[in-house]
């Protein structure tokens, strides 16, 4: 059995990891998918004050509750900043770190230092009418289970510890039918890194729903012997 602890991206919740959190239990797998002050299932706490620290010790936080002592990590999209500040702190208990089409931060890095231009007037153009609280992109606008997004958690950076570089397995997603995509730089950064396994899958961003098999079949190849 191994202990999985899932990570959604920005505007979202942790519905996003429904059919996967469920496949991974079936196989007999326990599995955390994490619930962020402010979004999601807990939409009713957001304010401008969230950080990246604020959700980073959300995920802390509730691995304790659960009891996991080893896990596998997993983050989609944004939530690529929240699985690096999390292994800043747990990397030592962290068997497996997966980023899925996420974004990968370096030391020091916020996700506004990993971004462009566009994605800059597009945070500051879309929390106008409410300070610190950014609208979701259009595709996303008005969907249930979207909402605003804690604009300070896009420019705090991580900054490492020394702890992260004790994960022994690195897994990057990329989603090949997602264009124009700012994922690229990431996959590139990592092809032929020796401690990185890199997968390439067909269908767009929202790699959960549009590739669901084939992501739960690397997720389970991240998962650890019975100890």
């Amino acid at each position: 059995m191994t202990d999985y602890v899932l990570v959604h991206g920005a505007w979202g919740g942790g519905w996003a990891y429904d059919r996967l959190a469920r496949e991974l239990t079936t196989h007999g797998h326990r599995v955390l998918v994490a619930q962020l002050t402010g979004l999601g299932t807990r939409a009713a706490e957001l304010n401008p004050a969230i950080t990246l620290t604020t959700h980073i010790d959300d995920v802390t936080a509730q691995i304790a509750d659960a009891g996991f002592d080893r896990f596998v990590l997993c983050g989609h999209s944004w939530g690529g900043m929240v699985i690096t500040g999390v292994a800043t702190r747990l990397g030592g208990r962290i068997d497996a770190i997966c980023y899925i089409d996420a974004f990968l931060p370096a030391d020091g890095q916020s996700l506004w230092d990993i971004t462009g231009q566009w994605e800059h007037d597009y945070y500051i153009e879309a929390q106008k009418d409410a300070p610190g609280l950014v609208l979701p992109f259009p595709p996303s606008r008005g969907k249930p289970g979207y909402g605003r997004h804690p604009l300070l958690t896009l420019t705090e950076p991580v900054h490492f510890t020394g702890e992260e570089a004790k994960i022994p397995r690195h897994v990057y997603v990329y989603a090949t039918g997602y264009n124009p995509t700012p994922f690229t730089r990431f996959r590139n950064q990592v092809i032929g890194q020796g401690n990185w396994e890199l997968h390439e899958v067909g269908g767009g961003h929202d790699v959960m729903a549009d590739e669901p098999e084939r992501l739960l079949q690397i997720v389970l190849g991240l998962s650890t012997p019975a100890r």
